[in-house]
């Protein structure tokens, strides 16, 4: 099914508010992996930038990312694998439901159903991912900043965030897709999957573009995700006076 039909039946089977099932987890999991990644990245690439006086190679700006972005995709599994599960309970019937009332009791009724390991399901998807994206957002973002501004036509200002930001969140889809479609069969398995390779070879039988499968759902999302993060980011380092290298 594809995306608005899918929309559509979610709304006439559970209502306008099913599609946002999974909000909790989400906003939990990006408490958790979005603050693990950004502070890993930014204070390391802020250190070491005023250590080089100038800005980063493009290559150690990707290896920050990966590894920021796997610590984060680690420290935010147990959030990602439960709003998995919110998410998906609309597929299920109604029998099958898990029902979580909110992402602390989804990881409470975890831990006491099928145990504190289970929490951390698809946790080398998530953190592989984690690692993707934040090279795709954040290494990509300063380095598609830097060479906007080296241009000469745009300054420091909101439209070069917006250009800089956009390119990464294009990046960030395209890079971590494959590994969402792998973590999400994961996260919502019931044991048919012996592991992330068994999962990819099943995977695989259905085409290599099982692997992108919701990729323009994905990037209606991560897009603008994308976008607005670091529009957001760059005004509170205006306002609040805090001085990144360029």
């Amino acid at each position: 099914m594809r995306m608005t039909g899918m929309a559509i039946t979610v709304v006439k089977n559970d209502g306008f508010l099913a599609l946002y099932n999974g909000l909790s987890a989400s906003l939990f999991r990006q408490i958790t992996y979005s603050l693990t990644r950004f502070a890993i990245y930014e204070t390391v690439r802020d250190r070491l930038a005023q250590d080089n006086k100038g800005p980063l190679p493009f290559y150690q700006k990707v290896l920050l990312g990966a590894f920021g972005g796997f610590t984060g995709g680690f420290v935010g599994t147990p959030a990602d694998m439960v709003n998995v599960r919110m998410q998906n309970d609309v597929k299920l019937p109604a029998h099958l439901r898990r029902n979580y009332a909110h992402a602390l009791d989804g990881m409470y009724r975890v831990i006491q159903e099928e145990g504190f390991r289970k929490l951390f399901a698809g946790a080398t998807m998530a953190s592989s991912r984690g690692a993707l994206v934040t090279v795709g957002q954040l290494a990509c973002y300063d380095q598609a900043k830097q060479l906007v501004l080296n241009t000469g036509f745009l300054s420091d200002n909101i439209l070069t965030h917006f250009l800089a930001s956009s390119i990464a969140g294009g990046c960030a889809t395209f890079l971590c897709q494959p590994l969402d479609v792998l973590k999400t069969r994961l996260m919502n398995s019931k044991g048919e999957y012996r592991g992330v390779v068994h999962c990819a070879m099943e995977t695989a039988k259905l085409g290599p573009l099982a692997f992108y499968k919701g990729l323009v759902p994905a990037g209606i999302r991560l897009v603008p995700h994308t976008v607005l993060t670091f529009v957001f980011l760059e005004q509170l380092r205006k306002y609040f006076g805090v001085r990144v290298p360029a």
